[in-house]
């Protein structure tokens, strides 16, 4: 009998383990798929979109594969494709600050820190925006509202900048690490978006 309630007691802890464990395996999986749909680059925004509508069809209990994602990619691209576009541009604009910091630009630290923050919180008010994007949905206001909430709770943007440091360790260390951490800061963004709405 006390076998009995001990196997019972257990049942649900493994499967509480198992569930989270197949959770984050699926986050790593999604990593992958980020990467490799953001191969042309200005795609990015729309990989990450598709790759955080596909971890909410996964914690839903709904079905979702390798097609959806797919699909998804191509319909946040048709206009995410610009917004990819503006974050290389924001990316060599950095670039080009940094290059004249070292030339020894009169305030250079300065323009090199400002720079660097405002990158920071445009990537994230980016990862924030790609975690609500739905099909149909229009990335001008979703970004200008995940800007807001950017500033607004800047605890869940802390977390979100640990994870792409984390990213760029990974990356430091070993490339191909980093691959499947993006799936794991995507599903941090779904955390942080959940979070806020639970809050507010």
């Amino acid at each position: 009998m006390a076998s009995k309630v001990v196997a019972a007691r257990r049942a649900p802890c493994e499967s509480r383990f198992q569930e989270r464990f197949g959770v984050f395996a699926e986050a790593l999986l999604t990593g992958v798929w980020i990467a490799v749909a953001s191969l042309p680059l200005v795609t990015c925004p729309a990989a990450f979109a598709a790759g955080a509508r596909h971890l909410r069809r996964r914690l839903g209990q709904r079905p979702s594969g390798i097609r959806e994602f797919v699909a998804d990619v191509r319909a946040a691209g048709r206009t995410g494709w610009m917004v990819g576009v503006g974050g290389w541009a924001a990316c060599w604009l950095l670039w080009l600050n940094l290059s004249a910091v070292r030339a020894g630009l009169p305030g250079g630290p300065l323009v090199a820190a400002t720079g660097t923050l405002a990158l920071l919180g445009a990537t994230v008010a980016g990862l924030r925006a790609a975690a609500v994007w739905e099909p149909g949905a229009s990335w001008a206001p979703l970004l200008a509202t995940a800007g807001k909430r950017t500033v607004l709770d800047p605890a869940g943007s802390f977390l979100l900048v640990c994870g792409l440091a984390v990213v760029a360790v990974s990356a430091w260390f070993s490339a191909p690490l980093a691959i499947p951490v993006l799936g794991a800061v995507t599903a941090a963004a779904l955390a942080v978006e959940k979070r806020y709405e639970e809050r507010r």
